[in-house]
């Protein structure tokens, strides 16, 4: 069996494209392949095939990054054509040649309807390419929720309770830094196993200034005394806004202050005409989904984030 890139010949694309969008997984399409190549943001050496003797595509991983990203950021497709004796097997090692040729291992992002695991056909397709991501390194699970609104939901009006202003970068990296401590972001929770707070404050930082939003929309958030209570960046993806990052710090945790900064974001989006505004979630941090669901975001899938525990 052979490994190889989409980059030796200009029929690749064609070829990768033309693959079967099948399966019981979310897989991509021709026509959002081809968007995706046209963006930059899936390119031919970030695309691997596995093939037979014969030259017959048996599997594919199509890897994505930011139109400026220097290697990928994620694994966001994965197949293994129907009647493969070994799916995990062949896929494990597309995967480890992808890893190899890139000196990094990008997670990998399932989207899934909301109780797949009752869907036998389903939990199948999603435990051979668990089984393959762990057999290349990708160990560390996480589940989240992608939720999503839309301007029928409608906003929040202000309470008052909140005052929200622009902050200097310092006064951001500080809240960065507050909010870290007993978060229930399982990222954050295992990033600052690795690093001290104030790193994983600039890594966030950086993070979100590279994101297509503008650092101009970030706002901290005080009571009215003048106390910090948290932090709100409205964010954007290459296709739609998001919510991004957002939070309050220990000590005011409990108020529900979280549904003030929370529907200060969604009012900036609504104000800038957004039509759909999503974010996402830990499936195990309880209070930012009950936010979530009073603020008028639904669900639209689960994200299964399969990634190597440390870098």
């Amino acid at each position: 069996m052979l490994f190889r890139a989409a980059t030796a010949d200009p029929a690749d694309l064609d070829r990768v494209a033309a693959h079967p969008a099948d399966g019981r997984v979310p897989a991509l399409t021709a026509e959002r392949i081809r968007e995706e190549l046209a963006g930059n943001r899936i390119r031919p050496e970030w695309i691997w095939l596995a093939e037979d003797g014969e030259g017959r595509i048996l599997a594919r991983a199509l890897w994505w990054g930011r139109a400026d990203s220097e290697r990928p950021v994620a694994l966001d497709c994965l197949q293994v054509r129907e009647g493969v004796a070994d799916p995990a097997g062949v896929a494990a090692g597309l995967l480890e040649a992808g890893h190899t040729a890139f000196g990094k291992r990008p997670g990998y992002h399932i989207s899934l309807p909301r109780g797949w695991r009752d869907d036998p056909a389903l939990a199948a397709a999603v435990a051979w390419r668990r089984e393959a991501a762990a057999a290349a390194g990708l160990t560390r699970e996480i589940e989240r929720l992608r939720y999503e609104w839309t301007p029928q939901a409608g906003t929040a009006a202000p309470t008052g309770r909140l005052v929200f202003r622009e902050g200097t970068d310092e006064e951001m990296l500080d809240a960065f830094v507050r909010l870290s401590h007993d978060s229930l972001d399982v990222t954050t929770q295992h990033e600052l196993e690795l690093m001290d707070a104030e790193q994983l404050a600039r890594e966030d930082f950086d993070f979100y200034l590279d994101c297509p939003g503008e650092r101009s929309w970030w706002r901290l958030a005080h009571l009215p005394d003048g106390r910090l209570a948290g932090l709100a960046v409205p964010s954007a993806t290459p296709y739609h806004r998001n919510v991004g990052y957002l939070g309050v710090v220990p000590e005011q945790r409990g108020q529900g202050l979280i549904d003030e900064i929370l529907g200060e974001i969604t009012r900036f989006h609504a104000a800038a005409g957004a039509e759909r505004v999503t974010a996402t979630t830990d499936t195990v941090n309880l209070p930012m989904a009950a936010a979530f669901d009073r603020a008028g975001y639904e669900v639209t899938e689960i994200r299964l984030v399969l990634e190597a525990p440390s870098r």
